[in-house]
């Protein structure tokens, strides 16, 4: 089954305690493409500059991602600066520079029009409605947003909204679109808005999923909490949690059927994901993880939740 992701392909410069960096390979669709492709085929939507070389394709291309919908402008790619500090929860932004994403129109190649599976990576929801209405046949489509468009262009936003099978963000957004603080009351008026289910990341603590009424015709209405793995350090946290949706929607790509333990069991996957990429600068460590060490590490989600008796009741 196939993934369209439409994004940012993106350099990063970063400043860690662990070191510093200068424009690496970033962006939310990379991490997210990287992680999803463990699963299942990934098109990427996007645009680079003249910047972005073969060595930057090649990333891609070792993990046999389709990047004909990468397009490539005249200018520099986007750029992003920022730096960690104390528990390296959140980045503090130092700058962005659009350039060549600016003037991003997303263009669907005629192959990708077959795609099962859509996400709608965290850019413009003008954009991202855009791509969903291209898109009306896809079997399930999932979004990511931000606190910048929550704030700044909610309108639009809610059109989004209202298309989307399942929304992941993380703890501060659900408060944000919501307009509550208590998180099960914050997720209920969010899934109001549109989605039938909602996945909210806590970081170093793991994830959330609630689902609505509407959601496997009302046989999961309970949330389920999936941990994140305790990891003895943190290099870079930059795109952990779009790496977290890359292996969760790959996983759930994978399967035959959408189920509750599917869905389950794929936010174990997004946390595994999301423990690799944490570990290296940029991408270094998400484009080089084998099947194996997934599997090891998925292992090591079940022994520490016990996965096996969440599923027997899923």
């Amino acid at each position: 089954m196939s993934i369209l992701v439409v994004g940012s392909v993106a350099f990063d410069s970063i400043e860690t305690p662990s070191g510093k960096r200068t424009k690496i390979l970033g962006g939310a669709a990379t991490h997210f493409a990287l992680a999803a492709s463990y699963f299942t085929d990934v098109r990427v939507i996007g645009v680079v500059g003249e910047d972005f070389t073969a060595e930057h394709e090649a990333v891609f291309e070792r993990r046999g991602i389709d990047t004909e919908g990468i397009e490539r402008a005249d200018g520099l790619t986007f750029h992003w600066t920022g730096e960690y500090s104390g528990t390296l929860n959140e980045a503090k932004t130092l700058g962005t520079d659009l350039n060549v994403f600016a003037t991003f129109a997303p263009k669907i190649p005629e192959q990708y029009k077959d795609s099962e599976y859509l996400f709608l990576a965290n850019i413009d929801p003008v954009l991202q409605l855009q791509v969903r209405q291209q898109m009306p046949d896809v079997k399930l489509v999932c979004g990511d947003t931000m606190n910048y468009w929550i704030a700044d262009h909610r309108a639009n936003l809610d059109k989004v909204l209202a298309v989307l099978d399942v929304l992941l963000i993380n703890d501060g957004e659900a408060r944000m679109i919501s307009g509550e603080q208590n998180p099960v009351k914050a997720a209920e008026k969010v899934m109001q808005l549109g989605p039938k289910s909602l996945v909210v990341k806590h970081g170093e603590y793991g994830a959330t999923g609630y689902f609505s009424e509407r959601a496997f015709g009302g046989k999961a209405s309970r949330p389920f909490r999936a941990p994140a793995l305790p990891l003895g350090e943190v290099v870079d946290p930059t795109g952990a949690g779009d790496s977290f949706a890359g292996g969760f929607y790959g996983y759930i790509a994978s399967q035959p059927e959408l189920t509750p333990a599917v869905f389950k069991t794929a936010m174990f996957y997004g946390g595994v994901m999301g423990s690799f990429a944490v570990e290296r600068f940029g991408t270094d460590r998400l484009a080089s993880v084998t099947s194996e060490e997934i599997n090891e590490r998925f292992e090591l989600f079940r022994e520490i939740s016990h996965l096996e008796d969440a599923l027997a009741g899923a």
